[in-house]
């Protein structure tokens, strides 16, 4: 492999001006691309071969304007006021006149009509029913809705709004996150390199390729359902490993230049032996995340092909991009900044990694870790089980109101509903009754529901031809584990509950559809933990020719996901977040579980990758198991710390967001790639590998004799290099 990469960057290398313009050109194109798209992403979750989704579909094809959109009108009043008070009824009923006036309004629920006053006369629930989808109803359909609702609001009724599409419920894309993680990335690269040039080669590396992605993925949502979240992860992965990937290639070449290599002879051969861990890490990671369509879950796979195709253009970019930048860079990554106050330090600094590595504080670090193993070891492993025990209480859940921040309207109308009405208004069940052909048929199914445990209020609904709908409103709050018990129970009891009317009931709603999404979600985790593992299992058993690297990577990673499971739990369950970065406490989202486990998975094997590439190869070159442990670790201890720090920095960058969601991703892979990189690869992994020295090393003869060497660490390529200049002194001649 190294040999390849060594060609490929050559040739990026001499065509420079080719593969920037290519480059440049497919940007163009993305861009052109997803603005022509109008491509928008959404987040109504759903999963084909449930119950609720069996719903959704019955209603697209019976009841269609039951099928489209809903937006939630709450309204309230304060003091004394109420609602029925003579002028806010007049300005509700204008109100609902001009609802009903917008194109793509198929229907208003007055709450007049519908009963929906609390009984306390200060908050009421209007319905506006779409005939589109909720992620196709129009901008202007919204900005309707909200011009209409001015009547009640000059009349002094407070109006908030929730539903499953409703003005404002779009997430709109924010720059924020991502322009501050890359100025703190600018800053680490600033300290690591030293030079101005090779810190901005890194982040201008991962612009390209996150547009690219971007881009591709806006256009892509057009015309595919995908989760807002999956954008967010795409940008987080697509920023973090391009910067990473080009640090581990550039900081190999700038070491070559310090030791006199021409620029020419250095970047291919930086690229043909670094860009080997790069090219591994990276497959590993984008197995990772196409694991996620194990799962069979749509916007799970949409998500982890996503993030997957962000992680692929940025080692693309890396492997050929990046060496064509380098060639017009030339020498001026290693021209070193002046420190006002300590004149020469930066290049003292790398020409001390270079010329005297066993100094670096890295090489410090090794060596107290090598020498207290047993003592590090339990201390390392008991600090990630104190930090993980949380994750024991874990209770999962999807996003509801009650997860928003208090700025935000949904959640102000959660709040008014559960106060109000009770929690249960907020996550009402649909039950869609089939084969009616008399009104009296649904009598004894309400009744029969109406006596469930956990039922507030029964409320028939509309209808059309044989299918009639009922509203089931539980007593506990869309994400109350006593709320998924009484989906189960209807279903369970669904012949008790027809009795002998003839018809067929089933269960959907947004509700419901979120608890199937959950069930389906937790059945689907150990199946993918089971075919990621096994797959990177054996690539990283081929990459290393030993089977103790992939058992070493696996438990390590178990640790460090458990440890951000615990985080994860403490900050946004327990609340513990929520003075700190104002964070309503609440259920873990469903999906975080497997995506943590997809992406914290690939990036741990990332620095797996790194350091233990650099503890073979000098192993390889020196037999010495320990004082390769010691040096390797030493060697890659300043490049995979600034890396870690980088990702840690743009995934907190991301908890600036308001989205709950968002922060939730964000906060997770932030501790994970922490604890991974400093607590697991920096400290465990050279633990036990001083302990297990030699042996660690093993593979049986017929593995070395029927699995080729994919010579990760560059080795072969060098030898061929050396054994080319001793034949030919020209550096023209020297080739592999």
């Amino acid at each position: 492999m190294s040999t390849y990469l060594y060609r490929l960057a050559k040739w990026s290398f001499h065509h420079r001006r080719l593969v920037l313009a290519l480059w440049l050109l497919l940007a163009v194109l993305m861009i052109v691309l997803g603005t022509v798209s109008g491509g928008k992403t959404n987040d109504n979750f759903t999963i084909p071969g449930t119950e609720s989704e069996d719903v959704a579909t019955l209603l697209t094809r019976e009841m269609p304007a039951a099928a489209g959109g809903q937006t939630q009108i709450v309204l309230a009043t304060h003091g004394n006021a109420k609602i029925t008070d003579a002028g806010n009824v007049t300005a509700i009923d204008t109100m609902i006149t001009k609802l009903q006036a917008i194109p793509g309004v198929v229907a208003v629920g007055d709450p007049f009509q519908t009963k929906m006053i609390a009984p306390s006369g200060q908050a009421a629930i209007a319905t506006v029913q779409y005939s589109q989808a909720p992620a196709d109803v129009p901008d202007s359909t919204f900005d309707a809705v909200r011009t209409a609702v001015e009547p009640a609001q000059n009349s002094g009724v407070q109006v908030e709004y929730s539903g499953s599409a409703y003005p404002g419920w779009l997430i709109s894309v924010s720059e924020v996150p991502e322009i501050v993680g890359m100025l703190i990335a600018f800053v680490i690269l600033l300290v690591t390199f030293g030079a101005f040039v090779a810190a901005g080669l890194p982040i201008l590396n991962a612009i390209v390729g996150i547009v690219v992605t971007l881009m591709g993925v806006t256009a892509l949502a057009s015309v595919v359902t995908i989760a807002s979240a999956s954008t967010t992860v795409a940008i987080m992965l697509g920023l973090s490993c391009g910067i990473d990937y080009a640090l581990f290639i550039l900081s190999r070449h700038r070491n070559n230049l310090m030791t006199d290599m021409s620029v020419e002879d250095s970047v291919p051969l930086a690229v043909g032996t670094a860009g080997s861990s790069v090219v591994f890490a990276g497959i590993t990671v984008i197995v990772a995340l196409c694991g996620l369509a194990v799962a069979g879950i749509p916007f799970l796979t949409v998500m982890g092909l996503a993030a997957a195709a962000a992680v692929l253009v940025a080692l693309l970019v890396s492997l050929t991009l990046l060496p064509a930048l380098l060639g017009f860079a030339g020498w001026t990554v290693a021209k070193f900044l002046q420190s006002p106050l300590r004149p020469g330090r930066p290049e003292a600094i790398a020409r001390q990694a270079v010329e005297q590595p066993e100094r670096t504080a890295g090489a410090v670090w090794a060596r107290f870790v090598v020498r207290w193993r047993y003592p590090v070891l339990i201390a390392g492993i008991a600090l990630l089980a104190v930090i993980a025990a949380p994750a024991t209480q874990m209770n999962l859940g999807l996003p509801s109101g009650s997860s928003k921040p208090t700025s935000d309207t949904q959640r102000r109308a959660y709040d008014i509903v559960a106060q109000n009405f009770g929690p249960g208004y907020n996550g009402p069940l649909l039950v869609v009754v089939d084969n009616v052909t008399d009104p009296a048929q649904l009598t004894p199914i309400t009744q029969a529901l109406g006596k469930l445990p956990d039922v507030a209020a029964v409320v028939p609904g509309s209808g059309a031809g044989a299918l009639r709908t009922i509203q089931v409103v539980p007593q506990s709050g869309p994400n109350d584990p006593k709320t998924a018990d009484l989906v189960h129970s209807i279903r369970n009891q669904r012949n008790e509950i027809e009795g002998s009317t003839g018809t067929r009931i089933l269960v959907g709603g947004t509700t419901a559809s979120n608890i199937d999404v959950s069930a389906k979600l937790s059945g689907a985790l150990p199946v993918f933990l089971v075919v990621v593992v096994g797959l990177a299992f054996i690539l990283l058993t081929f990459a290393f020719r030993t089977i103790w690297v992939p058992i070493k990577s696996i438990i390590g990673f178990l640790l460090s996901v458990g440890a951000a499971f615990g985080a994860e739990v403490a900050l946004f369950q327990w609340g513990w977040g929520q003075h700190i970065f104002g964070i309503a406490p609440g259920e873990i989202i469903s999906f975080l579980p497997i995506v943590m486990l997809g992406i914290i998975f690939g990036l741990s094997s990332d620095y797996e990758v790194f350091v233990v590439s650099r503890i073979k190869e000098d192993f390889t070159k020196n037999g010495d198991a320990r004082l390769a442990v010691e040096r390797g670790t030493g060697y890659s201890a300043r490049v995979v710390t600034a890396a870690a720090l980088i990702m840690f920095s743009i995934f907190v960058a991301f908890m600036i967001n308001k989205d709950p969601t968002i922060k939730a991703i964000g906060f997770g892979f932030a501790v994970g790639v922490l604890l991974d990189a400093f607590v697991v690869r920096l400290t465990l992994v050279p633990a036990v590998m001083a302990i297990a020295h030699r042996q660690f090393w093993y593979h049986p003869q017929w593995f070395a004799k029927y699995v080729p060497n994919p010579d990760i660490e560059g080795e072969r390529l060098e030898q061929r290099l050396a054994a080319a200049a001793e034949r030919s002194p020209e550096p023209d001649a020297v080739a592999p």
